[in-house]
């Protein structure tokens, strides 16, 4: 697909940032409330998320804004750093060592999570949206939005804030909730199909409309009504003044402190990690199969955190929630990601007081469309039917993120991963063939692996205690381009077991058939390749 012409593919860039604006917007807000920090900051990284990182990306679907998986590390750095202030240093040079990791093309590392872990990885944030988003979904507003931890800040889990949501339900909340999700079934369903209007004028855009209506038409206080409380809640200021008097500067007086660089340090190496991990997930659910430049990709975030931290917001990565959402919507191209910055920058300065009459359960069944297309049942399935080797990584990534938090649940899949490698490795460091051949003896053919390491000792040692007496081995090794001294050992110390065995071996090489050798260590060191 030609990219050169931005704006070619705006009749689909448009329809899905303005659904992206939608789920960036109680997200901006909520990542800000759980990190402890101004609700603004949170909308200055969005804006700043969308309209640089999306201009410097490489990426032509990822959308980028404040992360979830970050929380933590803000909430905590602001009260230990002396200040808000004092962290937006941190912020700023964070992202000079994203920016420093970029130019050093540290960006391969995304390469090498193993692609059931990945998929793991979108289906738990699938789920831990659907979870996260119920209670909001029922008028229940005292969980924080954004939060994709399994043990929150308040401290209920992801499932006992569900179980409390059922004593507050909202009946106003729930019925628009619903009145929304129809919509969007309806259009998905049934009317993208039957005109460009309906492919044009998004779904989750005319739900949240109605929303917006059943708000103002309803009385507040009626049974159907729905509180302030359980609406979008975007600072509104007074006037210009008030408004610019909202961003927040760096205090450059503590760069000399040492705790400022090893809390940029955090920022940017998680940042980095799970901008890594969100690009290459989204890769894989782009319908274009485009590959995204990574270290491009890292020099990007790193601009976007210095811009961030310069102005006041919360640092960025690219986040795969919104991203997904751009997806899933028809986005194209990156005009799809700087749009959505631009309606969340205009919306804050012109419309706030509309934007806090949006009801959060309407974008709690946004998020359930956009939960529910990650983490779809097929793909259980079709996970399954690969093997135990691909379920096992992809389950525990999923199981992970939903117990615990998203980087966690990565690691949990990579280590499992790692350990399938190790079996898969133990397994291929041989193959074994056994013949009767007409004196009755057996005949062994064990052909060694192109690379044979420490790994496989356990392996080649059982093949070789299993030999009965009177056998005939033949070990080739002409394939072989490394073996490890450990397995040179074991194959010396058979050697003197097999003569006590009556065991005959053959070893083949490019060098020619060599019976019964008196020394393998000595016959390897002579080998040039092995």
């Amino acid at each position: 697909m030609n990219n050169s012409n931005p704006f070619k593919n705006l009749k689909t860039d448009i329809p899905a940032s303005i659904v992206v604006f939608f789920v960036a917007i109680p997200l901006c807000l909520g990542i800000a409330l759980a990190s402890g920090a101004p609700l603004f900051s949170g909308l200055i990284a969005g804006i700043i998320g969308g309209v640089v990182v999306g201009a410097i990306s490489g990426s032509q679907v990822g959308v980028s804004g404040p992360a979830a998986g970050l929380a933590a590390i803000v909430l905590t750095s602001i009260g230990t750093l002396g200040g808000f202030e004092n962290f937006l240093l941190a912020v700023v040079l964070g992202g000079v060592i994203q920016f420093l990791f970029g130019v050093l093309k540290a960006g391969v590392i995304g390469y090498y999570f193993p692609s059931s872990v990945i998929k793991g990885m979108l289906t738990g944030i699938g789920i831990i949206i659907i979870l996260k988003q119920i209670p909001h979904f029922f008028g229940y507003n005292l969980t924080t939005e954004g939060s994709f931890a399994f043990f929150q800040v308040d401290g209920e889990n992801t499932f006992s804030e569900i179980i409390n949501s059922f004593n507050y339900i909202s009946p106003g909340a729930t019925l628009i909730a619903l009145i929304g999700m129809f919509i969007l079934l309806l259009w998905s369903n049934v009317l993208s199909s039957k005109g460009k209007i309906f492919q044009l004028i998004q779904g989750p855009l005319v739900a949240v409309v109605a929303g917006i209506v059943y708000f103002l038409v309803v009385d507040e206080n009626s049974f159907w009504g729905i509180s302030d409380n359980l609406l979008v809640s975007v600072p509104v200021p007074e006037d210009a003044s008030s408004f610019l008097a909202q961003f927040r500067f760096p205090n450059f007086g503590v760069i000399g402190n040492p705790q400022i660089w090893v809390t940029a340090f955090t920022i940017a190496l998680v940042a980095s990690l799970e901008t890594l991990l969100c690009v290459e997930a989204t890769d894989k659910i782009d319908p274009l199969k485009r590959v995204t430049p990574t270290n491009r990709e890292l020099l990007a975030q790193g601009i976007g955190n210095i811009f961030s931290g310069l102005i006041g917001g919360l640092p960025v990565t690219q986040v795969i929630v919104r991203s997904s959402a751009n997806i899933q919507s028809g986005g194209k191209t990156k005009m799809a990601a700087i749009i959505h910055g631009l309606l969340l920058l205009i919306s804050v300065i012109l419309i706030p007081n509309l934007l806090n009459k949006i009801p959060l359960s309407v974008l709690a069944s946004i998020l359930f469309i956009v939960g529910y297309k990650l983490a779809k049942p097929a793909l259980f399935k079709e996970m399954y039917l690969l093997g135990w080797k691909q379920f096992t990584p992809f389950i525990v990534t999923v199981i992970g993120i939903i117990f615990t938090d998203l980087l966690i649940g990565i690691a949990l899949g990579l280590m499992v991963g790692i350990v399938v490698i190790l079996i898969k490795s133990f397994q291929n460091s041989h193959f074994l063939h056994i013949e009767d051949v007409s004196d009755g003896k057996h005949k062994i053919k064990m052909t060694l692996a192109e690379e044979v390491t420490f790994f496989n000792k356990g392996a080649i040692l059982k093949e070789l205690d299993s030999l009965p007496e009177e056998s005939y081995l033949e070990l080739d090794v002409r394939k072989t381009r490394y073996l490890d001294n450990d397995i040179i050992e074991i194959l010396e110390d058979f050697s003197e077991k097999a003569r006590n065995r009556n065991i005959q071996i053959n070893l083949i090489s490019e060098r020619g058939t060599q019976k019964n050798p008196d020394s393998f260590i000595q016959f390897f060191q002579l080998q040039p390749k092995v």
